[in-house]
């Protein structure tokens, strides 16, 4: 499979002619949805899901979410299916397993809403908003690395706790030119530690995986 980083928090995943996109919000530029079969939102804020870009998107596309994410989706043309942790299912050609049901504490103010994590083919694991561990084996993790509700050390902990072969950074697009050559750093230290490849995307940039 080939996995392209797009703006922020969103990824394209492209299988045998079959294309998945993973959080397609608002920060994240078109053309993402340009033959897509399939889209995957983990939870219902803005950065993660751009529903006026949904409601002109085919109606032959499919929907995989949350509870709370399907409930703002009634006006789109496309299939829209609910599921939660523990839900298996198949779409556009993956292997899709789900894992989390929470995102993590943004504010003391602001309830905590739903958050799903998605396992693609057993090889990529796209948590959210969350620091979801999946009980499984995570060959390819896509690690937050900045977040209002994200502080260094838990990124550092998540990774290790995870402990992948591989980690791509998302949730990023608040950051500066600076901020992200210390997102590099940090993940450069941290793949010599765990001996493994942690990097960070280049939006457009994409790996060949599995």
């Amino acid at each position: 499979m080939e996995l392209t980083k797009y703006g922020h928090a969103c990824v394209r995943v492209e299988k045998n002619g079959k294309v998945l996109v993973v959080d397609p919000g608002a920060f994240t530029q078109d053309p993402v949805l340009d033959g897509a079969d399939a889209v995957l939102i983990t939870h219902e804020h803005a950065d993660h899901v751009d529903v006026d870009r949904l409601r002109a998107a085919s109606p032959e596309l499919e929907i995989w979410t949350c509870e709370a994410v399907a409930a703002q989706l009634t006006e789109v043309p496309a299939e829209v299916r609910v599921v939660r942790e523990g839900d298996a299912f198949e779409t556009a050609g993956f292997r899709v397993r789900v894992f989390g049901e929470s995102h993590a504490k943004t504010h003391p103010d602001v309830p905590v809403v739903q958050n799903v994590g998605f396992m693609l083919d057993d090889e990529v694991f796209y948590p959210g908003d969350a620091l979801t561990v999946p009980a499984v084996e995570v060959p390819t993790l896509l690690v937050p690395t900045s977040g209002p509700w994200l502080k260094l050390p838990e990124m550092i902990e998540y990774l290790r706790a995870v402990r992948p072969a591989r980690a791509f950074s998302t949730h990023d697009i608040l950051l500066s030119d600076i901020g992200l050559a210390l997102v590099d750093n940090w993940l450069r230290q941290e793949a010599d530690k765990q001996h493994a490849d942690l990097r960070r995307l280049k939006i457009g940039e994409s790996v060949t995986l599995g």
